[in-house]
Formats: C-alpha cells, structure tokens, sequence
C-alpha cells in the first residue's frame, strides 16, 4: 500500500475502486481474502487459477524484460 503514495491519482483511484488480485498458494490460506481486505480497506479478488498465474506472470515478466526493467529493485542483500 506504500507504493500508492508515490503513484499517479488515477493509477491510485482504479486500485482503490478495483481492488487486488491475490495469487500463489498464500492466496489459497481460508481467510487470507477477507483478512487483507479489513486491514487495508481495499477489495481483495482471488485469481481463479492462483498457481498458474504466478508462472503465467512470470513469463509475462521473462518475455517482456526490457520493457519491464524500470519495474524491478535490486535484490542485493
């Protein structure tokens, strides 16, 4: 939620109105959903193939590296 501060208005508006997509095996937790929807007051949508889409987006981010770059931080410990 720390990166809507730094996001344009808009970008910001359609994530509060629309909400988020919980993926990955965490997202499959009974009570996951409703728990980060009360603590954040923002909708939580469950993905329909929650496994899948962690590889899907993957990929996505494989294939589409060079136009994703600038999304990426350094992960130096």
């Amino acid at each position: 939620v720390r990166c809507l501060g730094v996001a344009p208005p808009e970008l910001s508006q359609d994530f509060l109105k629309r909400g988020m997509y919980l993926v990955g095996g965490g997202s499959l937790l009974r009570g996951m959903a409703e728990r980060i929807s009360n603590e954040t007051r923002v909708p939580v949508n469950m993905s329909n193939e929650p496994l899948e889409a962690v590889v899907l987006g993957a990929g996505h981010c494989i294939e589409n590296y060079a136009a994703l770059r600038g999304l990426f931080m350094d992960s130096r410990r």
